[in-house]
């Protein structure tokens, strides 16, 4: 009687589930189906979002930058904001996949895919900023070295054109890495699809995919080989992106600190959008049984980590500013505590530093409203991170003649709302054309399907 018992309250627990063999591709691929009623309401939200930004970025064309904010010398606002943040959340993908994998954490097996389609789709949507800020984005060609009849080729000394081999490359690299990673699971959906279309659209993803013997040895040879070449990116990007500012003069840019320092908030933002990402995932399709509590509450330990380092950056570049040489330098960081933007500095500091201290508690971390919450602020902190580290030096630089209070205009805040459109648009297509997790690697951790016994 009391086995009975528990056993239905093992099923009727979302956490206590089985998984087999069979019911893993049946909960996974159920993903892929008619849209409903929940897809549709938020896909269609999310393109009136991104058609009034459109309209905002069509101002920007039409009319110019006189419509934003920007006055001389804060010239890299909301845009270059927006690049170094939306950068940062794509580098975790290549994190939790890459750098897990070759170090063999078997939790990352439930949540890497996800992760790795938030790099693709963060790279793609942090890509259309350097292009809007140039003003004349029919020119942005230009950026890339190629023969010509002009003779005119690109500045490769210049930092920002760094960027553009950096963003390129990781791009390039992230998107391979995640479609070799998809060749197993796209066989899957490719065995089931009954519409022609989309049949001849997996046959075509899955690259012959049978499952031979042979073919799961290269594919984890192939594998292995991207991981390792992914991860130097994940740390080298970031730190290309930081020397934009490090380079320069500025007083509160001139850092050897922001090569690590900007790589610690890019694995704390992403890590904490990657929860942002799962949590509803797994509570709209009933998957609490393969993206488990134990699965959220590692990930909880990481953004906790990553963010006792950036709180430890933050402390560093004061204590380096106040006993440093420089008056210019201390005024910049004392400006940032208690000038104009203190607001934006003390949002950062709290959704940064002091909201995540609460994550030492376990039942925190293993509540995921409280956890929802909670990432929704560190990715708030972490915008506003890049904003201080921006504006607030560029409106106090060296020369008090030119010191400029910016103010944010409407058409700006349109590109911010815009640029998670842009990228939420991308995501919900992903997760009902393509399995959002890895059936090939979860069933890893199951144990082998027997044979009944007929006796």
């Amino acid at each position: 009687m009391s086995q009975t018992t528990t056993h239905t309250a093992d099923v009727a627990d979302p956490e206590k589930r089985p998984i087999t063999q069979a019911s893993l591709n049946d909960d996974v691929l159920k993903m892929i189906s008619l849209p409903g009623k929940i897809w549709w309401a938020a896909f269609l939200f999310d393109l009136a979002v991104l058609a009034c930004a459109l309209v905002a970025v069509r101002n920007l064309i039409v009319h110019g930058w006189g419509v934003s904010g920007f006055m001389r010398p804060v010239m890299w606002a909301v845009d270059i904001t927006n690049f170094v943040f939306w950068v940062g959340i794509a580098h975790c993908g290549t994190l939790v996949s890459a750098v897990l994998f070759l170090f063999r954490s078997h939790f990352r097996r439930a949540v890497y895919r996800i992760a790795e389609a938030m790099t693709v789709f963060g790279v793609l949507t942090a890509a259309m900023f350097p292009a809007i800020h140039t003003g004349r984005p029919w020119f942005d060609y230009w950026l890339f070295p190629y023969p010509n009849q002009r003779q005119l080729w690109t500045n490769v000394r210049s930092p920002l054109e760094w960027d553009v081999f950096a963003v390129n490359t990781y791009l390039t690299v992230s998107s391979i890495f995640f479609l070799v990673g998809l060749i197993p699971d796209v066989a899957a959906v490719r065995d089931r699809a009954k519409n022609p279309i989309m049949k001849l659209i997996y046959t075509l993803l899955s690259f012959g995919w049978t499952g031979a013997n042979y073919q799961w040895k290269h594919f984890y040879g192939a594998y292995l080989f991207f991981a390792a070449l992914a991860t130097p990116l994940v740390f080298s990007v970031h730190s290309v992106v930081s020397w934009d500012f490090a380079m320069s003069q500025t007083p509160g840019w001139h850092s050897t600190l922001f090569a690590p320092y900007f790589v610690a908030g890019a694995i704390f933002s992403g890590v904490a959008m990657v929860i942002n990402l799962l949590i509803p995932i797994r509570k709209v399709f009933k998957l609490e049984h393969i993206v488990t509590l134990d699965h959220m509450e590692k990930l909880a330990k990481l953004v906790l980590l990553t963010s006792t380092m950036v709180g430890y950056s933050y402390l560093t570049e004061f204590f380096m500013a106040w006993y440093g040489p420089s008056n210019a330098e201390r005024d910049v960081f004392w400006f940032r505590a208690t000038g104009h933007y203190w607001w934006a500095f003390w949002t950062m500091f709290s959704c940064n530093v002091i909201f995540p201290l609460i994550l030492w508690f376990k039942p925190i971390r293993r509540n995921m409203t409280v956890m929802f919450f909670l990432c929704i602020l560190v990715n708030v902190g972490m915008w506003f991170e890049r904003f201080v580290i921006i504006v607030t030096s560029l409106t106090r630089s060296f020369n008090p003649a030119t010191w400029f209070y910016y103010r944010m205009s409407l058409t700006e805040v349109m590109l911010i709302v815009g640029s998670f459109a842009w990228f939420f648009m991308f995501f919900l297509i992903f997760v009902r054309v393509l399995p959002a997790f890895s059936i090939a690697e979860i069933k890893e951790t199951l144990p082998m399907p027997r044979r009944r016994d007929h006796a």
